[in-house]
């Protein structure tokens, strides 16, 4: 025999493949599950972030833990005094009220963090008004 076989190994090849495609469907970055709202646009962000996230259950989270305002507002200090370039990425349910979040962007601001990001689901188009869609009682809902 003067040539290599190679059919053994494109057959232990696409074994390995098949594994492969198996396992990697079941392995999952744990998260913690949060309906966030839709919109078009939306950028990356770069540079040292903090996750800070708001649960309908009022449950406020810094980096997928659980926190308290007084917690957090250290762990801002700490943040800016280590890095000027801090960015606060605020993701809530869409249940949560507009009132707790802006509560959560004043707390960020008030602790000398000027940049932050809401984190969205990037959705193809522009979605049609809450308020028009029964979602919500708005301006445009009628009695």
């Amino acid at each position: 025999m003067s040539e290599i076989n190679i059919t053994p190994f494109v057959d232990i090849i696409l074994v390995v493949l098949i594994i492969f495609m198996v396992t990697a469907t079941t392995i999952v970055k744990p998260s913690i599950k949060v309906t966030l709202p839709e919109a078009a646009s939306g950028d990356a962000t770069e540079s040292h972030s903090l996750g800070l996230t708001l649960l309908p259950d009022g449950a406020l989270l810094l980096d997928g833990e659980a926190v308290t305002p007084d917690a957090l507002r250290t762990a801002l200090r700490v943040a800016k005094a280590d890095n000027e370039e801090v960015v606060c990425l605020i993701a809530a349910d869409k249940a949560v009220a507009h009132g707790r979040v802006v509560w959560l962007i004043d707390l960020v601001r008030t602790e000398g963090i000027a940049k932050f990001a809401i984190n969205i689901d990037k959705a193809q188009m522009v979605p049609s008004d809450p308020a028009t869609r029964g979602e919500g009682r708005g301006i445009l809902d009628e009695d």
